[in-house]
């Protein structure tokens, strides 16, 4: 475990990844560093597409409410990225200050990887029972398997709730941190 506690050990976020993988002592929690980034990459890349398809959708039309739909795009992203991103840059923080531990830095790679089931479920419960994509009706599937009663569960979830789902992962993850640092 490293000692450094100078503002330079790291370079911003991106610097935070390595810099939280080569001290952390956890395994869960370089897992984490690895899973996480790269769930965060990707979650980034999507956005950044709807966001540029949304503006080649709308090219050409006046401001308004189509403007307050980007910035929505965005505002997501940040509620998405955000939780991603923190257990990494926690655990890279309390190294840098020399208050690095094994156990905070296992709590919070675990409700990391919570909130990265949480999104998956909270995609499962915001599907609705059917839409049309591309003119074709399609109906979500039905439950079957040892998680039906857990997708049962997730498809009676009304579909404006659905982000609840990740914001109870995000809210264990602030309680993971203030229990543990």
């Amino acid at each position: 475990m490293s000692e450094t506690t100078s503002d330079d050990a790291y370079e911003g976020v991106l610097g935070a990844f390595p810099y939280a993988f080569g001290t952390t002592d956890s395994r869960l929690c370089r897992w984490y560093v690895v899973v996480g980034g790269f769930v965060a990459a990707l979650v980034a890349v999507v956005f950044v597409l709807g966001v540029i398809s949304l503006i080649g959708a709308t090219i050409g039309t006046p401001g308004g409410l189509l403007t307050s739909a980007r910035a929505f795009y965005v505002l997501v992203a940040l509620f998405i990225v955000g939780p991603l991103l923190a257990p990494t840059l926690l655990v890279a923080r309390r190294h840098r200050r020399g208050a690095g531990d094994r156990r905070y830095d296992r709590a919070l790679a675990a409700s990391g990887f919570l909130f990265v089931l949480s999104l998956y479920l909270g995609l499962v419960a915001s599907m609705p029972p059917s839409f049309v994509l591309d003119g074709e009706t399609i109906t979500r599937p039905a439950a079957d398997g040892v998680f039906a009663p857990l997708v049962e569960l997730l498809y009676a979830i009304p579909e404006p709730a659905a982000p609840v789902v990740p914001a109870l992962a995000a809210a264990i993850m602030v309680l993971a941190h203030h229990r543990y640092r």
